[in-house]
């Protein structure tokens, strides 16, 4: 049964290497062009004149109005494909977290759960990590996987979300290079660790983090 030993910021060391390889940069850049091209629309024949409906005497005559697909610009079938690229990650399937008392057991504790469990994707993974900051508690102690009353910071949140058998030690990984690709996005030129730390942080700011990670993750299929 697989199993996390990591620490916080070795979590954070092993996702910041995944992110710099060529092969997560390839990912971050080439996800929107995955996408199939759409292919030049078959130009429709000219419609014939509309033919005036004969009128009773008195009445404009009415006439037949044109087709709503020759107002698009865009194929029908190009629309419905970016309408569903912008959904968001499906819910996580509901398992209800220990309660606080679960949030202050010692990790290894929690690892029977992992019994029988699938693997998830990244970005289902990290809507796990966040209903344990929502529910548990987020901190921003250095170098603490959770404090006294068993609040987590980010990298821990994910680590015991892994524990408790939501994704596998490579899906917390790539889960974490998705975090660190989003702060590159927002100018954040750090490690995960440093900003969850950073002075003035706030827990209305981790969560948005996570969201706005997980709108990433899974536009791009993760």
């Amino acid at each position: 049964m697989e199993t996390a030993q990591l620490t916080p910021d070795q979590l954070d060391a092993q996702a910041s290497r995944l992110h710099d390889t060529d092969a997560w940069q390839h990912i971050v850049t080439g996800w929107e062009r995955t996408a199939q091209k759409p292919t030049a629309p078959v130009p429709a024949p000219a419609p014939a004149p509309a033919s005036p409906t004969p009128a009773s005497d008195g009445e404009a005559p009415l006439v037949r109005p044109a087709d709503w697909r020759n107002l698009l610009s865009v194929p029908v079938d190009r629309l419905i494909e970016d309408s569903l690229r912008t959904l968001p990650a499906p819910v996580p399937r509901e398992r209800p977290l220990p309660g606080r008392f679960g949030a202050v057991l010692p990790e290894r504790l929690h690892s029977w759960r992992r019994i029988g469990q699938p693997d998830v994707s990244p970005s289902v993974h990290l809507g796990h990590a966040r209903q344990i900051l929502t529910e548990w508690g987020w901190q921003n102690t250095p170098y603490r996987l959770r404090n006294a009353r068993g609040a987590r910071c980010l990298c821990g949140a994910m680590l015991t979300a892994h524990r408790l058998g939501y994704g596998s030690l490579s899906t917390v990984d790539r889960a974490g290079a998705w975090l660190i690709t989003e702060l590159r996005s927002q100018g954040w030129t750090d490690l995960i660790g440093p900003w969850n730390r950073h002075p003035g942080r706030t827990v209305t700011e981790a969560l948005a983090l996570i969201d706005a990670t997980i709108r990433r993750a899974s536009l791009a299929g993760h």
